[in-house]
Formats: C-alpha cells, structure tokens, sequence
C-alpha cells in the first residue's frame, strides 16, 4: 500500500487490549475513505496491544503505536497522541469499539470545513447511548444538555471523547488534563471561550463488548467539573486560554 499524506491523524489511547482492538482495526481501515494514519498509543513497551498493532501495520502502513512519554493514563496517552500526528486535523476514539468509525470522515470534513471541534454526539437528534453505567450515562447527559443551553458550546456532548479537532487550534490552547477522558470537555470549552465554531453529527454508541472499561467516575468528576465551569466564562483570545484556565484551576483548589 502507498502511504500518502494523512488529512487525519486517528489517536486511540490503548492499555493492554490485546486481540480485543483487532475488530477495532478492522473496521478503521475498511470504512474510512479519506487518507489517514492511525496512532495506537500505549503507555508501556510491555503492553499487549503492540504486537497485535505491529501485526496489523505489516499489511497497512498507516497503522502503528506509538510509547507515550508523557506518563500514565488515557489524557496523557492523547496528549502524546497530539504531539507525534502529522495531520492538521485529529480524531480521538476509543480502542474498544464503542465508536462508530464510519463518522471519522464527515467529522474530518467539518474541521477542514471550518470548526475547531467537531463532536460525535449521542444527545442529538438520530443520536443514543447503548450501555454502560447508568449513572455515569446520567451525569454525561446532563451535563451535555446543560452546556448547550446554558453556555452555548455548540454540542449536547460536550463529554464525548470522540471528537475531531483543528491541530493548530489544540496546540495553540494546549491540553492541560492529566487524568482521564476529560480532554473533550477541555477542548470543548476552550473552544467556547475563545469564540471558535464547535459542530456535531449524531453518533450511536456502544458499551465495549470485550475487556473492561478503564473509566473511574469518581475519581475523574471533580476533573470534569473544572471544565464545566470554564466553559461558562467570557470571551477570551485565544493566547490567554491556557493562563485563565491555569488561574481557574489555582482558585479551585
């Protein structure tokens, strides 16, 4: 296969999935039509999911992983993710098959078309959750629904992390989560701050069929809060984004 320059760098945080994220694989490459290189990041050398990834790249070059260096965890392997992808526009998406990857092209598309975030959304209209805790769908729900009416964020998802981002816009604002899957929310809210076009599609997803989640609700709550908050505050230039946040977070403390 030739490798032609991505318009989509696709970052997948893993830890120890194995053969679970080979259906995962599978699917990325058979229904994503525009050019793209998919980034499998792991935090360990030892993890499972390198040799099934590396099995993969034999026969498809665009896919491979990647050892992040940033420290433990699914922010910090996304972040990671950022830092290597060579495409203008990024899709997070989880490696255990709970999102549709048939929506990574249209939602690449609204990023070249313009918008700074582009959300997979499970509030919308033609949108739905299947599983999953049922307190944590609630609290998600909620607080979707309450930034879009509330705060104008341009998604009922706010908290999805499956989600395109404008590159140049991330690392303009930067990522300053270090826990968890609270970088959506972040990005989400920084991009209502500094005023840039946030869209959504309606997205379907599915609780993971294989493996076990790596979600702690309790423990990442007060980290998602942070940014349910910064997101109701006035217009900012973008170059001021990342001190207000960092004065938010000092003042929280």
């Amino acid at each position: 296969m030739t490798r032609t320059e991505p318009r989509v760098s696709i970052v997948v945080p893993a830890y120890n999935e194995g053969d679970a994220i080979t259906p995962f694989l599978e699917r990325v490459t058979k229904t994503v039509t525009i050019p793209f290189e998919l980034l499998v990041v792991v935090d360990t050398p030892e993890d499972t999911t390198i040799p099934v990834v590396a099995e993969a790249a034999k026969s498809d070059p665009r896919i491979r992983s990647v050892i992040n260096t940033h420290g433990r965890g699914p922010a910090q392997a996304i972040r990671y993710g950022f830092d290597v992808a060579s495409a203008p526009t990024v899709v997070v998406t989880m490696a255990d098959g709970s999102d549709d990857p048939r929506q990574i092209d249209p939602l690449t598309e609204l990023v070249e078309r313009g918008v700074v975030v582009a959300a997979g959304s499970r509030y919308m209209a033609g949108g739905q959750q299947i599983g999953g805790p049922r307190l944590k769908r609630f609290l998600s729900r909620l607080a979707g629904r309450s930034l879009h009416t509330f705060a104008s964020i341009g998604t009922r998802d706010a908290t999805n992390s499956f989600k395109a981002y404008n590159a140049e816009f991330v690392r303009a604002v930067t990522i300053q989560s270090r826990d968890g899957f609270e970088i959506g929310l972040e990005l989400t809210a920084k991009a209502r701050r500094a005023r840039k076009p946030v869209a959504e599609l309606p997205t379907i997803w599915l609780d993971r069929t294989e493996g076990a989640s790596n979600f702690q609700l309790q423990k990442w709550i007060p980290k998602y809060l942070r940014w349910y908050f910064f997101a109701f505050g006035p217009p900012l230039p973008i170059d001021e984004i990342k001190q207000a946040a960092q004065a938010g977070s000092k003042g929280n403390k």
